[in-house]
């Protein structure tokens, strides 16, 4: 999930049931059959390149947005994947986590950690579920609206262009924007479920449950062996999901634009999907500064899975340094979609409101049926609302 230090090996086996050991067999044989497929990707490329074997085809006119829009007006472009990180979920009001002075690992010295990465740490939140639980108060999904750039995914699927969105994030903001679950590879998990940690339990809990017990500042405990129970992020020290490494194998051959927003391709082994498409496979970053790009020592090479935006040779990647939300309405604009993206932002954003504003109400009215208390004025309601939000 990140760039961490390693945690001790001794420490994990300490921990490891026979049940555990059983279950973690079975997602370390698709990881090693993952990473057995990236080396052979990386000896075809290899002997491809030094003898010289094959042609790769130029699918873009020019190395632009521009370049882009008519590759997908061109009625060539049918299957889109999407590469997404923390930077798409910014302009919501959700810090990503290397920003220096804004990300989320600038800003956690009130938990006393022993080093910011600690948080998500399997055997630190184990022993210490308290950090992570004030820290998921604060970032809880459903706090939040998404983002243009969720909004340009979802009308990339309205459009029948949508294969699959590939996400390093866990707000869930990609299904509140429309993505349905056979849209989505959620690489580093998600809120949506939580599970209890014991192997011998397992039992799974939904997005309420554990928004309940998070609010009301309890540590959630299964209610049926009293273990831990953890939402299905991926921490570190976890394995990825299954389907992350079944899926890839399906979506990246076939993939005809790979577009990759807000992230800085740091983390493994989530980076190195850009590396799986087709090498004819236009790739576009849009992002606040260029990332993935090929070590020099293989870019002179002419082989590996990196990105080449500036060298003589690049026909292919694009980078376009902006925001996610400024460069999916620029891209949105030469698609001639723009009018189409922005109002669909705007008529979403106000059923998120309306909604908020319902599930307020009712709490409210439910809160003083309890108690007894008489329901305020609506004048008095409404300046509790503005003040709330």
């Amino acid at each position: 999930m990140s760039d961490t230090s390693e945690f001790t090996e001794k420490e994990e086996k300490e921990d490891i049931t026979p049940e555990e050991e059983q279950g973690n067999q079975s997602e370390d044989s698709s990881e090693d059959e993952a990473s057995g497929a990236t080396e052979m990707d990386f000896l075809r490329n290899l002997f491809s390149s030094t003898l010289g074997l094959g042609s790769v085809e130029k699918v873009l006119d020019e190395l632009n947005l521009e370049g882009l829009a008519r590759y997908i007006q061109s009625g060539k472009c049918k299957n889109i994947v999407c590469m997404v990180g923390a930077g798409i979920s910014t302009s919501a009001g959700i810090p990503d986590f290397r920003s220096p002075g804004t990300g989320l690992y600038a800003n956690l010295q009130k938990y006393n950690l022993p080093y910011p990465e600690a948080i998500f740490q399997i055997d630190y939140f184990k022993k210490h579920p308290e950090p992570f639980f004030a820290l998921a108060r604060e970032l809880y999904p459903g706090q939040f609206k998404p983002t243009v750039c969720h909004y340009f995914m979802k009308m990339l699927k309205d459009k029948g262009l949508l294969r699959r969105c590939y996400s390093q994030n866990i707000d869930t903001l990609e299904r509140v924007a429309g993505l349905e679950g056979d849209d989505l590879i959620e690489a580093h998990g998600t809120f949506f479920t939580s599970h209890c940690v014991s192997f011998s339990c397992r039992k799974e809990y939904n997005l309420e449950w554990m928004k309940e017990k998070i609010f009301s500042d309890d540590i959630p405990k299964c209610d049926k062996c009293s273990s831990l129970v953890k939402p299905d992020i991926v921490f570190f020290g976890e394995s990825l999901p299954v389907r992350f490494f079944t899926s890839m194998k399906m979506d990246f051959p076939q993939c005809d634009l790979l577009i990759i927003m807000g992230t800085s391709l740091q983390v493994q082994p989530f980076a190195g999907l850009v590396g799986r498409v087709s090498k004819s496979c236009p790739r576009l970053l849009i992002n606040m500064e260029k990332a993935g790009q090929a070590d020099p020592f293989f870019g002179v090479l002419d082989f590996g899975g990196g990105m080449d935006f500036d060298s003589e040779k690049a026909y292919r990647d694009v980078a376009h340094i902006s925001t996610c939300d400024e460069g999916c309405l620029a891209l949105a604009d030469l698609l001639g979609w723009k009018g189409e993206l922005e109002e669909l932002v705007n008529s979403e954003h106000s059923r998120i409101e309306a909604e908020d504003q319902q599930e307020k109400a009712s709490g409210a009215a439910g809160a003083a049926a309890e108690t007894g208390t008489p329901r305020s004025a609506p004048e008095d309601k409404t300046t509790d609302q503005q003040t709330n939000d």
